[in-house]
């Protein structure tokens, strides 16, 4: 058991989950069916929305997001540098643009200082600001949805991270100062579906053309429709969709993940404390995941700060040196502007706080199915590779 190898993330599915899979598989619906209607109600119901969208990936989720929002050429989407490179695609899948904000150097989140500067540089034509809750922490929400307030913008919070984190006392994702959010259930995130993802909103208007959007534009209530037919087969493509449905199979297993929530809260949050405890006491030129104000997060990642060049070590043998260990880290992430895609299409982007954060950061393995003794094996094993 002690030389099990630990990866940086991974899913928790146990009989329940199991169960609840093979109910739909031996029932009539396997796709378009009530389970998926079910996890939407229960998931709103979670996070204190009033209206919750499944589709089939976080990705296809902030496309939908801002595709509803009315999002095209001519608009700018303001994006974090340090994020998942989907954030700043889905703009593009509009036909918008984007314009990067830089984050903090020990959080990697974007901050107000950093979101009013981008929408300074976006010259008039910010549209959405995407606030990228990394690791499942928050900052700033309300400053965030004043200042793109403001400059005639609206806020779309990029919580694929933050399934089950809270800001102020109140669920990420509840609508109340952002036009929508947009979560995850891959299977590294808090919540598992295989693939998956959901948006949530309290604008009845924005969830109806994201639930028309997600299934290729077609409208089937008949007291939508533009044309007056009396055939009991038609049905309207009232707009140009796509495909983002979620199957009843996937939706079975985020719908039973959903009633665990609050144990895989609280396990994260009990091994993000073991962590801190143990780096602690083992004084390693490591510094521990950096909190922020007013957030409780269910953290999906647990990151930390080394300072690879002042070691005389680079961050690939630290991995390396891990990974023969047992452990598995990860890098959470390259700044999107330095990708080869969006250098070609914007340059070099001028964003410090971004390269500093990305420098230093490794994320250590978080997830369910940690033993209480797993954040000490993981820190010995990490001041073995650093030679202390």
């Amino acid at each position: 058991m002690a030389n099990r190898f630990l990866p940086y993330g991974r899913q928790s599915i146990d009989h329940s989950d199991i169960a609840a899979v093979v109910e739909v598989l031996r029932g009539d619906w396997l796709t378009t069916g009530p389970t998926i209607e079910a996890l939407e109600e229960a998931f709103a119901e979670a996070v204190g929305a009033d209206h919750a969208v499944a589709c089939s990936n976080g990705t296809t989720a902030l496309h939908l997001a801002l595709a509803a929002e009315g999002v095209g050429p001519g608009d700018v989407c303001i994006v974090p540098a340090i994020t998942f490179m989907a954030t700043a695609n889905a703009a593009l899948y509009c036909g918008a643009e984007v314009v990067f904000a830089d984050v903090d150097p020990d959080t990697g989140l974007m901050t107000p200082a950093s979101l009013a500067e981008a929408i300074g540089r976006a010259d008039g034509h910010a549209r959405v600001a995407l606030q990228v809750h990394l690791a499942g922490q928050c900052e700033a929400i309300d400053e965030m949805a004043e200042l793109v307030s403001a400059a005639g913008a609206v806020l779309v919070e990029d919580a694929c991270h933050a399934v089950g984190s809270r800001w102020k006392g109140e669920p990420v994702g509840n609508g109340r100062h952002a036009r929508a959010a947009t979560f995850s259930f891959h299977p590294v995130k808090t919540i598992a579906a295989g693939e998956g993802g959901m948006v949530t909103t309290r604008d009845a208007a924005l969830a109806r053309r994201m639930r028309l959007l997600r299934s290729h534009g077609i409208e089937r209530d008949t007291a939508r429709h533009e044309r007056s037919e009396s055939e009991p087969w038609w049905h309207e493509m009232q707009a140009l969709g796509w495909n983002y449905r979620l199957s009843d199979i996937q939706a079975a297993l985020a719908l039973s993940q959903l009633r665990r929530l609050g144990a895989f809260t609280a396990r994260r949050r009990e091994l993000a404390q073991a962590y801190d405890a143990a780096l602690s006491r083992a004084n390693l030129p490591v510094a521990p995941l950096q909190r922020t104000p007013d957030c409780d997060p269910c953290l999906h990642l647990y990151p930390v700060r080394i300072d690879f060049e002042a070691i005389g070590r680079s961050r690939g043998e630290i991995m390396a040196a891990l990974a023969g260990q047992g452990i598995g880290s990860q890098v959470h992430y390259i700044p999107v502007p330095d990708q080869p895609f969006y250098t070609a299409r914007y340059g070099r982007q001028d964003l410090p706080g971004a390269r500093r954060y990305y420098a230093r950061t490794l994320s250590l393995p978080l997830f369910f199915g940690m033993t209480d003794e797993d954040p000490g094996r993981v820190t010995d094993a990490l001041a073995a590779a650093l030679g202390t």
